[in-house]
């Protein structure tokens, strides 16, 4: 039980850690309006080594590079959609974490749709199919087969 208290504290010194990497004060702006601005735009931009995160997010060492990019861009008055379209060009569409809609992302975006509409034509298609038909009545012949193997004759 002695043990709990120090499993805690390694936690919360772990997690402080990786917290802090993010948060470091020489990597903020000290204009609290652009720091402000320059975590919505890095909330908004993929680490490219962690690939789920974003790079406010992310404890990386190129997200923190990315991070004071965007920083340095922003303290230079650039426009959100300026540093957006710089690091689009830079490292690609991949570089958002909601890429825009265009020719070569539409798949992206449709396949949810599309998923769906097979989903429920393959589903309608299934329903259809299991329609009982109705039964062809025996023929003589049959009716008289069918009596010999059950012994009704």
């Amino acid at each position: 039980m002695k043990r709990f208290p120090a499993l805690l504290l390694v936690i919360g010194l772990l997690g402080s850690s990786v917290a802090l990497a993010v948060d470091d004060p020489s990597e903020m702006l000290p204009n609290p309006a652009q720091e402000k601005r320059a975590e919505a735009l890095g909330a908004h931009l993929r680490c490219l080594v962690c690939q789920n995160e974003s790079i406010e997010d992310s404890s990386a060492p190129l997200a923190r590079d990315l991070r004071k990019m965007v920083r340095e861009q922003v303290a230079a008055g650039k426009s959100d959609q300026q540093i957006m379209d710089w690091m689009t060009d830079r490292y690609g569409e991949f570089i958002r974490l909601a890429p825009q809609f265009s020719i070569s992302t539409a798949l992206l975006w449709l396949m949810p749709l599309l998923a769906l509409v097979a989903g429920l034509v393959i589903a309608w298609r299934m329903a259809t199919k299991r329609r009982v038909a109705t039964p062809v009545p025996l023929s003589d012949e049959e009716r008289a087969r069918l009596d010999a193997l059950s012994g009704r004759e």
